[in-house]
């Protein structure tokens, strides 16, 4: 594995990190890009009992509205990742966030529950366009550590929107219901729209695009499908995730109804998760001065599987101290997990990074869209269904960087 930044000078199809103001705001905007999928997923977390009786319906069938983002998002991913191959990174980034923008009001709108998970499968969609192009453009910039230190950097950007999300949610809620939080979401594309025009560069130069139509993606394709390694850091990530969506979609019901937290209380415990998620980005980034990303990524996700197994203990005694704190644990070891699976699964296929960043992120997000309907239809009422799930998904992460991710 290389772990070097990539050299222009010794690559000249390639463009040049950025320096500077510059290198500061491409940052920011690609944390921004990544970050529309928190800000879709967690922004309404608050406001999920609220929809479930206002709309008439079912736990089970308002957290469906969450599982059709996340495929939305693997569509969208699946889709933009080898188009920006051939056609390059910034023209499917701003019909994405433009598309996110008009799609939100949309949801906005929706008179039922099944409206609205219909709705939320195109809003993902157009917010995967986003988040993959994203992560191309770190690939085509940096390579091994490198790629793992920014990937932890934006962490930084990335994780600030968990923290700001629940109480923006919560903030829009009390002034105009549920319905504001996604014309905020809107009002946030627009945002992002005018941005990446504004300074999201070309890092891929029409020398290294794929000009060789659909065949040459479905060789692209396969050569990824069929390379171990790559599919088991995907999965590895993928399992991860579902551990975090497992959380996402099962914790405002388990700390609001079952706990009796206010929707005030919800959205600070959700805060310190995320500060927790942000602060070990940033020390996974020092770490790799000394360290290769593999045995860190392993050593969060051997800490991720103790965190849930204090999850299920807290969960079987009814205590909410033990359970807030497992769920702290279990967000800061994703700091480390979420930034090293990502930079190993890219690095092993530069060539092809759009490619390489959908199916990554397809297979994450496909993976984690079964986490939602099994916290739902464990039942209401425990914290035990959330926490089983987010703790079986967590040993299966490990199980599979232990096997199918290992290098012979």
């Amino acid at each position: 594995m290389s772990q070097t930044a990539v050299s222009p000078a010794a690559a000249p199809d390639r463009v040049a990190p950025p320096t500077g103001r510059a290198a500061l705001g491409l940052l920011v905007l690609l944390g921004s890009l990544t970050a529309i999928g928190p800000l879709s997923l967690d922004t309404y977390l608050p406001a999920l009992p609220e929809m479930t009786r206002d709309l008439a319906t079912s736990q089970a069938q308002i957290q469906l509205s969450l599982t059709t983002c996340l495929i939305g998002v693997a569509f969208g991913q699946l889709v933009t990742g080898p188009l920006s191959d051939r056609w390059g990174r910034r023209r499917p980034v701003l019909i994405g966030v433009g598309a996110y923008a008009l799609i939100s009001v949309f949801c906005a709108l929706a008179p039922s529950a099944e409206a609205l998970a219909v709705a939320r499968f195109f809003q993902g969609f157009a917010g995967g366009m986003g988040t993959v192009v994203a992560r191309a453009v770190v690939r085509d910039l940096y390579a091994g550590r490198a790629a793992a230190k920014y990937f932890s950097r934006l962490v930084l950007i990335f994780g600030l929107a968990p923290m700001v999300a629940p109480a923006l949610g919560s903030l829009v809620l009390g002034i105009g219901g549920w319905r504001s939080i996604f014309l905020s979401l809107t009002g946030i594309g627009v945002v992002l729209a005018a941005a990446a025009a504004w300074r999201l560069p070309e890092t891929l130069p029409a020398a290294r695009r794929n000009t060789g139509g659909p065949a040459a993606t479905a060789r692209a394709g396969h050569a990824l499908l069929t390379d171990r390694v790559y599919l088991g850091y995907a999965l590895t990530q993928g399992l991860a995730f579902a551990a975090l969506f497992g959380y996402l979609s099962g914790s405002s019901f388990v700390l609001q109804d079952v706990f009796g937290l206010s929707v005030g209380t919800f959205s600070l415990v959700f805060g310190v998760n995320a500060l927790a998620f942000v602060a070990v980005g940033q020390l996974n980034a020092r770490l790799l001065d000394r360290y290769d990303p593999r045995p860190l990524l392993v050593g969060g996700l051997g800490i991720s599987l103790l965190a849930g197994l204090a999850l299920v203990t807290g969960a079987l005694l009814d205590a909410l101290p033990v359970v807030v704190v497992a769920l702290v644990v279990f967000l800061g070891s994703l700091g480390m997990v979420m930034p090293n699976g990502t930079a190993l699964a890219l690095d092993r296929h530069a060539n092809r990074a759009g490619t390489a960043a959908a199916l990554l992120g397809g297979i994450q997000a496909v993976v984690a869209a079964g986490a939602a309907p099994l916290v739902g239809i464990g039942g209401e009422g425990s914290a035990l269904p959330m926490a089983v799930v987010v703790t079986g998904a967590a040993a299966g992460s490990l199980l599979v960087v232990l096997t199918l991710a290992r290098r012979r």
